[in-house]
């Protein structure tokens, strides 16, 4: 029985979209976490206090002696880990605990630039020269390999179960109910509020979920939402709206995007930030930019259009390979 770390991004996170990161990881890998005893961590928060990490203790012992540890998706990489609010809560006192880690679906922060020498001598230390490293898209493959490790793009795993099979299931037609989501830390009243009345006007019934931990009070900044009915911020509530029937999914938060593709629900990722064009570029997931909210968005509502992503399975079944055999 092998000894697994699972480095989870789901713990001490303010997105539950983190959530839906490490459920598909954790489905994923399931025919190996299932058979090992698997221990969980954050990176959002220190591994351990100062004072631990002059002796050893259970934690450092446990990720020390591990056969795997995986580091969980999401934007972790980066350009400067001197950051006051890195993704990636590491330093150097816990290289030992993560020496030898494996990208599961990993992507970047949006900030650009060149690394500096403090990040790279970080992830010079803890990533696997073994293994090969799963990333979310092609600019975070080429940061792997900058790095001198081995590295390809499998996309995020919440995206895996994605197959063409799977594609061909979600309607191509509108619903008569949509639920929506919104990004606090990307605003922009101007685009958001015509969102909004798209939705109203085109829609019977409307929801709006609550992914991230302000997406709530920024929403009570608009106006028209008197009629809009508000989705608990977990996943059950998400999962439980998007298989209630006849509904759609059109908002900024792409793993909201991605999870209703899961539970084959028509969607519309509206583009904010680097994650959703870098995959878009690479898989074709269905997407507006934030400005063709005007001019584009209502036409693509009310058109038939296929979802058609175009998962690399044979990127991915490469990387499961080292492990599941």
């Amino acid at each position: 029985m092998k000894k697994i770390v699972m480095f989870d991004t789901s713990y001490g996170t303010q997105n539950v979209g983190d959530f839906i990161i490490n459920e598909a990881i954790n489905k994923q890998l399931d025919e190996l976490l299932s058979k090992n005893f698997t221990a969980r961590y954050s990176t959002h928060t220190p591994i351990q206090k100062f004072f631990q990490n002059f002796r050893r203790n259970f934690i450092s012992s446990f990720c020390q002696s591990a056969d795997l540890k995986f580091l969980c998706g999401t934007n972790i990489f980066t350009y400067n880990l001197l950051h006051l609010n890195p993704n990636f809560n590491i330093n150097p006192f816990d290289i030992k605990n993560y020496k030898n880690v494996i990208s599961v679906g990993c992507g970047m922060t949006p900030a650009g630039g060149k690394i500096n020498s403090y990040t790279k001598f970080i992830y010079k230390r803890i990533l696997s020269k073994d293994y090969i490293h799963s990333t979310r898209d092609e600019k975070t493959k080429d940061l792997l390999t900058s790095l001198g490790v081995k590295a390809i793009n499998t996309g995020c795993p919440t995206m895996w179960s994605l197959t063409p099979e799977h594609c061909k299931k979600i309607p191509t037609k509108k619903s008569n109910k949509v639920i929506f989501t919104l990004t606090d830390y990307k605003a922009d009243k101007e685009s958001d509020q015509k969102l909004i009345d798209i939705l109203n006007l085109n829609y019977e019934k409307v929801y709006f979920w609550v992914q991230g931990s302000d997406d709530l009070e920024y929403f009570k900044s608009f106006k028209n939402t008197e009629s809009i009915e508000i989705v608990s911020p977990n996943l059950e509530s998400y999962r439980e709206a998007l298989t209630s029937g006849d509904i759609d999914y059109v908002g900024t938060r792409l793993h909201a995007g991605i999870f209703a593709m899961q539970h084959l629900v028509r969607s519309i990722i509206i583009i904010v930030d680097n994650r959703a064009r870098d995959i878009k570029e690479n898989y074709n997931i269905p997407t507006i930019e934030r400005e063709e909210i005007g001019e584009y968005l209502e036409m693509m509502i009310n058109s038939d259009f296929i979802t058609d992503v175009k998962i690399n399975q044979e990127n991915i079944d490469l990387w499961k390979k080292q492990f599941l055999e």
